[in-house]
């Protein structure tokens, strides 16, 4: 018996096959495409800085329309065949995938237009009944009930609202992570990891629904954008499609719930996270529900600087995270937390554990997917040339496409001429931003610690430039001066990666006071 594919479309359906399990920020993925495309690939480097970051993630997506080509055509030769019994597995798996592809390829523009509106509006008020009813034909179409075409594995509301989610990550990943640099492209694809895992094969089998009680734990120096991180995973996650009703079982918008834990009292934090009954506290006139109950199946809690919790509030957190069910405070009645959390800190949780302020139990509960945002030094340090595209893209976001390009270029002669490209940028990516906006008001920008209008700069850069300062000095007038900004001999410490013991050591008085009053 002939085979269902020639040797070089056996070929080359192995490849595109290859393109579903395969993670989309990954050096490997960049290499598939390639082996498919050929002389018709186009570098990621390039296509970044050219396109319109929402509207395609990668140029290659739209050149890989042959997939639909090819499971075409191989549908007619199935049906051809159908009296010489059923397809053997490996060729029935082919053709699956080369469909799945080609379904995917469809529906892909429409539901970006979906997602774009839905951020416009600030709600999804969109009906998906219309394309669900074109999507669910043309499966049909590619699975005729033959008797040598099996069904596939997975229905078509459920392949339906894997591919939403799948264009929902590439957006919002996309859309939060921007640079070039190998770092950045690494964070890429370990959220997308966070969302899919390693195995996107074994996610839309079984996983879809599991991964919302596996914690979610992002640390990074602050600024380094990992709120952006957390939401990205928040709006990304799996919602069932209700074919009966032509939607989707909720709204990706509403599922995400960022929470400051640092700024609020405990009684306050409890109360926003568990709810509270009515007369649980003065001033709770009334029952509330808190994040973990309004959350819903689909949704997430993101627990932003969950190291400045209390072990008490710790040991709350961690009965949720263990038994999946919490009470209001003032309340007995148990309640089922039925979404995921997310956490995340900017401290070095080592320490925080061997201080005792931070409990071991709870952070191996919280650790099962670490992600680690990078500074910004470590992203110029590996692409330098990432300055120029990073401020340009905040120029755009400040002052609009048109001015874009003039306070970009003035921005980066600044930093050239006054900063210094070795400049390690320690507020991170939020520092640039508020840089590039001190370009645009006053046409300068002066951080704490160079020289400037801002305090402190003159105690340490100018007998520094001039070479006039001895190791012992340089230590003494940093420590201090870091420690004017801090307050609190952990974080000046934890800064600067030494104990308190010889931040007190190097801690000039005369020179703090002086920093103060100035």
């Amino acid at each position: 018996m002939n085979s269902l594919f020639s040797k070089d479309e056996r070929h080359l359906a192995k490849n595109l096959s290859a393109l579903l399990a395969c993670n989309p920020f990954t050096p490997a993925r960049r290499e598939l495409e390639r082996t498919i495309l050929g002389d018709n690939y186009q570098e990621p480097r390039s296509m970044h800085r050219e396109l319109p970051r929402r509207r395609l993630f990668s140029p290659n997506l739209a050149k890989l329309g042959i997939a639909a080509k090819l499971a075409e055509k191989t549908r007619s030769s199935i049906l051809e065949r159908r009296q010489k019994g059923k397809l053997a597995a490996r060729d029935f798996n082919l053709y699956r995938d080369l469909v799945f592809l080609a379904l995917f390829d469809e529906v892909r523009e429409p539901f970006i237009e979906k997602i774009e509106r839905a951020h416009v509006e600030e709600e999804e008020r969109e009906d998906h009944g219309t394309l669900y009813r074109s999507f669910a034909k043309r499966f049909e179409w590619f699975f005729p009930a033959k008797d040598n075409l099996s069904p596939p594995d997975f229905s078509a509301p459920h392949l339906f609202a894997v591919f939403f989610q799948v264009r929902r990550a590439f957006y919002h990943i996309f859309d939060s992570i921007v640079g070039n640099s190998s770092a950045m492209e690494a964070l890429r694809a370990r959220v997308w990891e966070s969302v899919f895992t390693h195995d996107m094969l074994r996610y839309q089998r079984s996983l879809y629904g599991r991964l919302g009680d596996i914690t979610t734990f992002i640390s990074g120096p602050s600024g380094t954008g990992k709120e952006l991180v957390a939401r990205a995973i928040g709006l990304s996650r799996f919602i069932p499609f209700e074919e009966k009703q032509g939607k989707f079982a909720g709204d990706f918008l509403s599922a995400f719930h960022p929470i400051n834990l640092s700024a609020l009292s405990e009684t306050l934090l409890e109360s926003e996270l568990f709810g509270h009954a009515k007369g649980a506290f003065t001033g709770a006139l009334q029952d509330r529900k808190g994040y973990f109950e309004t959350c819903g199946p689909h949704g997430s809690v993101f627990l932003d600087e969950i190291t400045e919790t209390k072990p008490e509030a710790q040991v709350k957190l961690l009965r949720v995270l263990q038994t999946r069910r919490f009470q209001r405070l003032g309340d007995v009645k148990s309640i089922r937390f039925e979404g995921k959390v997310m956490a995340a800190t900017n401290r070095d949780l080592a320490e925080e554990m061997q201080s005792g302020r931070f409990r071991e139990d709870f952070y191996y509960r919280l650790c099962a997917n670490r992600i680690r945002t990078p500074s910004l030094g470590e992203v110029l340090q590996d692409s330098p040339g990432e300055l120029e595209y990073l401020v340009s893209f905040i120029s755009e976001h400040v002052a609009g496409p048109d001015e874009a390009p003039a306070l970009a270029e003035e921005t980066c002669k600044w930093i050239r001429g006054k900063l210094g490209l070795d400049y390690t940028w320690p507020g991170n990516f939020r520092e640039l931003q508020q840089c590039v906006r001190n370009i645009l008001i006053h046409r300068e920008y002066h951080p704490d610690g160079i020289d400037g209008p801002g305090a402190g700069g003159k105690y340490l850069t100018e007998d520094l430039r001039r070479g006039k300062m001895s190791l012992d000095e340089l230590q003494r007038r940093y420590v201090t001066l870091v420690y004017s900004r801090t307050g609190k001999y952990e974080e000046t410490g934890r800064r600067l990666e030494i104990d308190r013991r010889t931040v007190k050591k190097y801690l000039d008085e005369e020179l703090l006071q002086e920093l103060l009053e100035n």
